[in-house]
């Protein structure tokens, strides 16, 4: 006979789906994506965060998948697949922001983005946008055609 571990997964939101905010544009995406980072670290150190959305693009909610060091973090595609699997998302939107200060997506962005895009697609998962984020403002994929 063999012991195995039960996997059990739950879901309680403290609101109505209704009150939850609906994402349309970038600005909105970096105003909630803002106003749930702790600005005391924000050019200090990268944080990879997943917004994960209904079918009618209202706000689950935010998951932080990686907090890394002053130069990257790793944002590891299981991870964000689980959650995103988890919460029943019909969609998500990736962001992370940049201590430097520079709203350019470097070349390891564009490919971590495609990489999620596609797996997002065999999932019917739909990735909306990536999000940049800086004390100054942001760099949004989906606005400047990169997705």
């Amino acid at each position: 006979m063999f012991q195995v571990s039960e996997i059990s997964v739950s879901y309680k939101p403290k609101f109505k789906a209704s009150e939850r905010p609906k994402v349309t544009a970038s600005q909105q995406v970096y105003d909630i994506f803002s106003s749930n980072r702790d600005k005391d670290i924000l050019e200090l150190k990268e944080q990879f965060k997943i917004m994960l959305l209904n079918r009618a693009n209202r706000v689950i909610g935010i998951y932080e998948v990686s907090n890394g060091g002053m130069s990257g973090t790793i944002a590891d595609p299981k991870l964000i697949f689980s959650t995103a699997l988890k919460a029943c998302a019909s969609s998500i939107i990736l962001s992370h922001n940049h201590p430097s200060g520079n709203l350019k997506p470097s070349d390891a962005d564009r490919r971590l983005t495609q990489k999620i895009k596609a797996g997002g697609e065999l999932l019917d998962l739909t990735v909306l946008d990536h999000v940049i984020i800086t004390a100054e403002g942001y760099f949004s994929f989906a606005d400047e055609g990169l997705l």
